[in-house]
């Protein structure tokens, strides 16, 4: 044991040596500060340190961490800290202590207050200007736990200086925020001084430590070699290069501050826990290589947290600000281990909720919750605010946007789709290509400029972000559809047609189609149009697109081809003329040969012509029909002058009549004022031919009165015009029956004598008979005549 000692006491000395060799090199070594100025003379320019001022500055490491730190200068007491140590154990008597309390004063530091750990003394941080370095000898002495967390050796360490609690916390996480500074930040020493700080936790009941005061990611420790910008203290290049610049605050020049050349930006500490485990905390820090240049770190006030959290149904924690969209509910959980007794009360704006004093209530409006929880054996509650600020989402909802695309147009506006996506006029959408980035919600969606020339593919997917303007939002998608507009085409079989033919349209480049004034969507339409019409149709692609013009074709009806072709009788050797008619553009051809317009036939039979005008043929016949001469069978006179003829008509033709031997033809049989005893010459014929019946007829009718006294005035009875028909007899006879007169050729007429002797004055009976010429059947006339014969 004794040589052991020995042993250890020789390199004791060793060191001693060697280290007071070190030091001695060292002594000049300078901090490069910038010569005192009328700017940094000014009071208020630094932060205050262990100023008298403030209550605070008179406190215990145990009050500092337990009011300060933990809870933020609240009297609360915190039952849950214990065994608070500082290392070396600098009382809060010691002016040259140094931890102790700061506060920004009148400066911008980014703290308000809060804890100070120095390698040095704590008053000289702020308060005033320090022309030359820090003033300062803590220890010897380095930390093993820094140097491990670090990766630095601690025979290298300096003047290393600690605070230890235990803490057992009622929540899964455990926070602070921090921000170290150095004088190291001078020259070239950011690239050999390794002045560092470390926040180290471990289990109460055993363990290693863990180091939470780390850069993010795997950016390591915090110290002056890895948070170092590119340039020295007085603008020229650093010998090494950056490292981790992002977090480095800058140097301390323009904004004064604090007696250090250069700080990091806030940083935050965090631990993983369990609550209700008893943890140990140590917070370490010490200079490197020398104590000449100092460093200290800045706790916040109120950051250590190891209280109760809100979290979510999850498990979450939530931040302190939560977003509800359209009163959407939300589960709000106080995180922390359950005791025995304790007690729960949830506030909104500050007014407690009636019932809701369960560890867990569900929010259904905006506001300010506040969970507050009573420990047994805490007189003050623990307790935790969370905000959750409202909002409405705006309505959305998929949609399709199409486009037809023209040579002029290409391109999508998608702004003409927002009406489709949504009815708020107030809604801000963004258009995102990829889906990701529409979860995220990210900068990367579609400028203004794109999303009204954007050129998009058929089919493609946008994801279109809805929102109102704020965190209320919800994604849609937005599905592109393009093609080109197409172009409608239209062709017939014929384009000219006869009257009452047909034709066939077909129309192409088209899907489907959409015929003007006429049903159905398919490529062909048969149509018989009965004058000339022009058909329109447009051509739909199979996404919708509409041809912007019609295709048209115009069908002329050219005009029927008619004719007046009529046949008729002949009798033998007669000529008939047959006339087809005259049209435009007509050509003939007779089924005889012939080609013009009329021909002369004299043979009965059946005769065509086709007529052509170069579109349409047609073919007209007739009948020219040997006619036969027709036969007066039946002249009906009557003494009113009527006439009616009948005639046998074997031809079956139109006939037409005549009763003054042919001079005037008429179509009707009746005739009238037709002369009494009158021979008339009646004429009958099978119409536009020579076939011409005959028959002299006389219009025989008795007279009623005779005076034959010579005046030539009904002086006798005539039957000179009825004698010579076939079969004639005609006699006169008295009252009594006596027969007076007889007609003979000798005397064909009647005197009123009878054998020379002049009859007297009476009435007297009549008989006539014979053949009617046109019947040729007996005809037979009586009555009576009144004679007066004037003595």
């Amino acid at each position: 044991m004794l040589n052991y000692r020995l042993k250890n006491y020789f390199f004791f000395l060793v060191f001693l040596l060697v280290s007071g060799s070190a030091f001695s090199q060292h002594t000049s070594r300078k901090n490069g500060k910038v010569k005192l100025t009328s700017e940094s003379m000014k009071a208020g320019a630094f932060i205050d340190v262990n100023v008298a001022s403030y209550t605070q500055s008179s406190y215990t490491p145990q009050q500092l961490v337990q009011q300060v730190l933990i809870n933020g200068q609240s009297t609360c007491a915190t039952p849950n800290v214990s065994n608070v140590t500082v290392s070396p154990n600098h009382p809060v008597t010691d002016n040259d202590r140094f931890w102790g309390y700061f506060h920004k004063g009148t400066t911008n530091f980014p703290f308000e207050d809060g804890i100070v750990l120095t390698t040095g003394y704590a008053r000289q941080a702020g308060n005033a200007a320090i022309a030359n370095n820090l003033a300062g000898t803590i220890s010897s002495n380095g930390d093993a736990d820094l140097a491990a967390a670090t990766n630095t050796n601690i025979n290298n360490q300096r003047d290393a200086v600690a605070l230890e609690f235990d803490f057992v916390p009622n929540s899964n996480q455990v926070k602070f925020n921090y921000i170290f500074a150095s004088e190291e930040y001078s020259l070239g020493y950011p690239c050999s001084y390794s002045d560092a700080f470390a926040l180290l936790i471990k289990p109460v009941a055993g363990g290693p430590y863990t180091n939470v005061a780390i850069l993010p990611g795997t950016a390591g420790p915090v110290s002056v070699t890895n948070i170092r910008p590119a340039t020295q203290f007085d603008g020229s290049t650093l010998s090494c290069g950056a490292l981790n610049p992002t977090y480095f605050a800058g140097y301390n020049t323009s904004s004064i501050e604090t007696n250090y050349n250069g700080r990091v930006v806030p940083l935050m500490a965090i631990a993983d826990v369990t609550p209700g485990v008893a943890y140990h905390f140590k917070m370490v820090l010490s200079d490197y290589n020398d104590q000449t240049l100092d460093s200290a770190v800045f706790l916040e006030g109120g950051s250590f947290d190891i209280g109760i959290k809100i979290v979510d149904a999850n498990g979450v924690v939530l931040p302190d600000t939560v977003n509800m969209c359209d009163n959407t509910p939300q589960v709000l959980t106080a995180q922390l281990t359950v005791t025995p007794g304790m007690t729960f009360q949830w506030y909104k704006d500050g007014v407690a909720i009636n019932g809701a004093t369960n560890v867990s209530y569900t929010a259904t409006s905006p506001g300010a919750y506040e969970v507050k929880v009573a420990v047994p054996g805490n007189q003050c509650p623990a307790s935790a605010v969370i905000t959750i600020v409202g909002g409405t989402t705006p309505p959305a909802q998929n949609a399709t946007l199409k486009l037809c695309t023209t040579p002029s147009v290409s391109a999508f506006n998608l702004n003409d789709a927002i009406p489709m996506i949504t009815t708020s006029t107030t809604a801000v959408v963004h258009y995102y290509v990829n889906q990701a980035d529409a979860v995220e919600q990210n900068s990367n969606y579609l400028s203004t400029a794109a999303t009204s020339n954007y050129s998009g593919t058929d089919g493609q997917v946008l994801y279109v972000v809805v929102s109102n303007g704020a965190f209320c939002s919800k994604m849609v998608t937005l599905t592109l559809k393009k093609e080109a507009t197409p172009v409608a085409q239209l062709t017939a079989t014929k384009v000219r047609l006869c009257a009452g033919e047909s034709t066939t349209l077909t129309a192409a480049n088209g899907a489907t189609y959409e015929w003007v004034g006429m049903s159905g969507t398919g490529a062909t339409q048969t149509v018989s149009p009965t004058q000339t019409t022009t058909y329109s149709v447009y051509a739909i692609g199979a996404q919708g697109c509409k041809s912007l013009q019609p295709a048209s074709i115009t069908i002329e009806v050219v005009p029927a081809i008619t004719s007046n072709l009529s046949g008729g009788m002949i009798c033998e050797g007669d000529v008939i003329t047959l006339d087809a008619g005259a049209g435009p553009n007509y050509n003939y051809l007779w089924n005889t040969g012939d080609t013009s317009q009329t021909i002369s036939v004299g043979t009965p039979g059946t005769y065509s012509v086709t007529i052509n005008n170069g579109v349409c043929a047609k073919v007209f016949t007739t009948q020219v029909v040997q006619a036969i001469i027709p036969e007066i069978t039946n002249v009906n006179y009557n003494e009113n002058g009527t006439m009616i003829l009948t005639a046998s008509n074997p031809s079956n033709g139109a006939l037409e009549y005549s009763i003054d031997n042919g001079l005037t033809w008429q179509n009707s049989n009746v005739f009238s004022n037709v002369p009494r005893n009158s021979v008339i010459s009646i004429r009958v014929r099978v119409k536009k031919t020579s076939c011409v019946g005959f028959l002299e007829y006389f219009t025989f009718v008795m007279q009623n009165v005779i005076t034959p006294n010579g005046d030539n005035i009904n002086d006798i009875i005539d039957f000179r015009g009825v004698n010579q028909n076939k079969d004639f007899k005609a006699s006169i006879f008295d009252r009594y029956g006596k027969e007076v007169y007889k007609a003979s050729g000798l005397q064909p007429y009647w005197d009123g004598y009878f054998q020379g002797k002049r009859l007297p004055t009476s009435s007297y009976w009549y008989q006539v008979s014979f053949e009617d010429p046109a019947s040729k059947k007996p005809a037979l006339k009586t009555g009576w005549i009144l004679l007066k014969n004037i003595e």
